[in-house]
This record gives C-alpha cells, sequence and structure tokens, in this order.
C-alpha cells in the first residue's frame, strides 16, 4: 500500500512538473522600442506604482534655460503648482488671478506653472506666456512628478497648494468663482501659518 502511495505521487509530481513546469520559467526578455526590457523584473500589478525618489526631490524642466528644480528649492515658501494647457480655457482664466496672488503675497508665495499641453502645444507657450503676461516661471514636469500629483487624474487646470514645508495643502481642479474663492482661502491660511 505505501509502495502504491508513493509510485501515485511520484507519478502525479513527475505529471504536474511536465505540465506546469515550463509556466514557472522565468520570463525572457521582450523588445520594446529599440531597448530590451526583463518582464520577470515588472511589478505584476496595474496599482500604481511607489515613485522612486521623495516628492521634493520631484521637479520640473524650465521653459527658460531647460534648467531642472526640485521641489526642495521651493520649500520656506508657500508654492503653487498649476498644471496647465493653451487649449484649456479655465487654465487661461486662472493664470490673471495666480497672478494677483503672487504679487499679493510677493517673497511668502512661489507660482509655478506646469505646461502639460503635450509637444504640439509646446511651441504655443512662449506667445502665450508675454500675450497674458506670466510672471512667474512656467515649466514642464517631469513625468514622475505628473504622475505622482496628479495620478490618473488628467483634467486640467489642477491646481496644488503646498505649504513651505513641502506638504500637500489642497488640490483644486477646474477653475471658477467658487474654485477661485476656495484656493484664495488656502494661500492665505498657508501663508498666515493656519495650515
Amino acid at each position: 500500500m505505501y509502495g502504491m502511495n508513493l509510485r501515485i505521487f511520484m507519478i502525479t509530481f513527475v505529471a504536474a512538473t511536465l505540465v506546469f513546469g515550463p509556466a514557472c520559467d522565468p520570463a525572457k526578455p521582450v523588445s520594446i522600442g529599440e531597448g530590451q526590457v526583463s518582464t520577470d523584473r515588472m511589478p505584476r500589478t496595474r496599482l500604481p506604482m511607489p515613485p522612486t525618489k521623495p516628492v521634493e526631490e520631484q521637479g520640473w524642466i524650465l521653459f527658460d534655460g531647460g534648467k531642472r528644480e526640485m521641489m526642495k528649492e521651493r520649500q520656506g515658501k508657500v508654492l503653487v503648482l498649476d498644471f496647465w494647457a493653451t487649449y484649456c480655457p479655465p487654465c487661461l482664466e486662472e493664470i490673471p488671478h495666480l497672478k494677483e496672488l503672487k504679487k499679493k503675497y510677493s517673497d511668502q508665495l512661489e507660482v509655478i506653472g506646469l505646461h502639460v499641453g503635450g509637444e504640439q502645444d509646446r511651441p504655443l507657450v512662449p506667445d502665450f506666456k508675454k500675450k497674458l503676461e506670466i510672471d512667474y516661471p512656467i515649466a514642464t514636469p517631469e513625468d514622475e512628478l505628473l504622475y505622482l500629483l496628479l495620478g490618473d487624474d488628467d483634467r486640467i487646470p489642477q491646481t496644488l497648494v503646498f505649504d513651505r514645508k513641502g506638504k500637500l495643502v489642497k488640490r483644486f481642479v477646474s477653475f471658477d468663482d467658487e474654485v477661485k474663492k476656495q484656493i484664495d482661502e488656502t494661500v492665505d491660511k498657508t501663508v498666515n501659518g493656519d495650515s
């Protein structure tokens, strides 16, 4: 009886190895674009992956001069990040208000306009900056910052207010009179230390 059970176990084990064994082989590299990517290192999830670096080391590339800046360089002041594009009417309506906020809080507030309009919209930005007399930096966010802050919500404008330590205080989507009022209240409280 023992020999019979052992023989059945061995036959089942060998059969399972032959059937399921090939499915357990490590994944082979697959071609993506011009490079090779090993799929056995790719995460097997549909959930967003954590950032590869802390948020304060995330950044953007300035339109004027192409310099890379990081969020931590703006700590010590309240920071407003505005994700926008030239083809977005509420984005363009919000720009004069952001200029007013910057003027009102001068050395206590930084505003960065992060252009997310894509490659076709990018050439239009310098003319819009000049036409709208935008007096704060315009930049392109690095992909990881974009995914970290916006996630899968691609609506614009999105305006994010950070406190002096770089902590997100509040996010606003779109722009109208009510959002304007809420941005004003949030910036005022954050600048004055009530956030």
